[in-house]
């Protein structure tokens, strides 16, 4: 038998119910507040993503999924959607039209890492970018539709944190304050993160082994580091947060495992995931659209981590199960040939209706209805024919009533949603 790759996962009948739930609640609240929905390939040049994350993070080091194709240009499936959402921004001069646009997506990533609970290497994300405006409100606008989202979707124990990156002014004094304390604690420090130390020191913030994390307790924060205007952006965050009564943890070791990514970074952090407690994450990327070939042009965005989104989202996924509003218990050829035409003629008028197709008693009929789950069965045999009528029975009260065969679509529908 062939089996699944490992990372890879099926979502079956049962979990699919809560997923497009999640998505019509997510796509709901960006259309409300002006986003519109962007689809972009899951393959693009390897050029793009080398280019936009940066050659030294672990997802183009290891992580991603790259191969020649068969011209032998480099391809590689997407790990994350920023790069792409920003090369069709630039591609297709978005900017030209208005250089203000909000877009969202959702869709499936690839990443080669190791699978543990809540991350596979192929997962799904949600995403939303904000392009042409520089002010921190619409940083503030991304924190306050994530936690919006989370509320709406009953999840507990979700957190705002946030923290500033500073700017290419201000961050060269404090990676050389980092790097020095770095230098003092190297003897406690992975394998990684002793390359990190000298290449991208910031990154070794974001390290989860925990004797990296114990080594770093007392590491420089870069609040202390901030210029003038990345300090007085970095309060405007704040206090818009306040002022829309948004909790949120300022926090001094939040980084940004991706190079373009500058001043304001988020993420929404819950106990529920255990080690990976963080099910979503952004912040502010101005220089990215540059330095793809675009124009001067800021931005900022987020990504949620769909399937661990799914594994705490409150919901209950039971009521959100569709069963049949009717199964037609169908008894004799004839009886089966109005029945199909029946359930199809249902189907169109918003009835989920079902029937058996292989000819089987009432008895196993009537199992195969309660299994299905159907709300009421409809009961048509010979006599039935004859007589002109049929018995609609109710699952629930096991109340029956009879129904005339002349416009039963319409009999049907007005007992059922009575």
């Amino acid at each position: 038998m062939i089996q699944l790759i490992r990372g890879f996962k099926d979502i079956l009948p049962g979990d699919i119910e809560l997923w497009q739930q999640i998505e019509k609640i997510a796509v709901e609240l960006f259309e409300d507040f002006g986003f519109k929905q962007i689809r972009i390939p899951i393959m693009e040049r390897t050029e793009l993503f080398k280019r936009s994350i940066g050659e030294d993070t672990d997802i183009v080091e290891k992580e991603m999924y790259t191969f020649a194709d068969r011209k032998g240009d480099m391809i590689t499936l997407r790990p994350e959607a920023t790069a792409s959402i920003v090369r069709a921004y630039i591609q297709h001069k978005m900017f030209a039209a208005d250089p203000v646009q909000k877009l969202y997506m959702i869709g499936p990533m690839f990443r080669r890492e190791r699978p543990q609970k809540g991350r596979y290497r192929q997962f799904y994300q949600i995403d939303a970018e904000i392009f042409g405006v520089a002010s921190p409100l619409v940083d503030v606008q991304l924190i306050f539709l994530l936690t919006t989202l989370f509320s709406r979707l009953k999840v507990a124990d979700a957190r705002a944190h946030i923290n500033s990156l500073g700017c290419p002014k201000c961050r060269p004094g404090f990676k050389t304050a980092l790097r020095e304390m770095l230098m003092s604690v190297s003897d406690r420090l992975c394998s990684d993160c002793i390359r990190r130390r000298d290449r991208n020191p910031l990154r070794v913030l974001d390290c989860k082994v925990p004797a990296c994390r114990e080594a770093l307790v007392d590491a420089p924060s870069i609040l202390d580091h901030l210029c003038a205007e990345c300090k007085e952006d970095f309060a405007e965050v704040q206090q818009s947060l306040d002022r829309l009564n948004v909790p949120y943890v300022i926090d001094k070791r939040l980084v940004r495992g991706l190079d373009y990514y500058a001043r304001t970074t988020f993420e929404i952090q819950t106990g529920s995931l255990g080690a990976q407690s963080a099910v979503a994450g952004g912040g502010r990327y101005d220089g990215l659209v540059k330095e793809l070939g675009g124009p001067e042009m800021p931005a900022t965005g987020f990504a949620i981590g769909f399937d661990r989104l799914a594994e705490i989202c409150g919901l209950n996924s039971a009521d959100l199960q569709r069963t049949p509003h009717l199964f037609v218990a169908a008894l004799g050829a004839q009886s089966q040939a109005m029945a199909f035409e029946w359930i199809c003629s249902l189907g169109l008028a918003g009835i989920r209706a079902e029937m058996d197709f292989s000819g089987r008693s009432l008895k196993s009929q009537m199992k195969r209805a309660n299994r299905l789950g159907a709300s009421h069965v409809l009961i048509l045999g010979e006599n039935e024919l004859e007589q002109g009528t049929a018995i609609l029975r109710n699952m629930q009260t096991k109340e029956q009533t009879t129904v005339g065969l002349d416009h039963v679509v319409e009999n049907i529908k007005q007992v059922i949603f009575a």
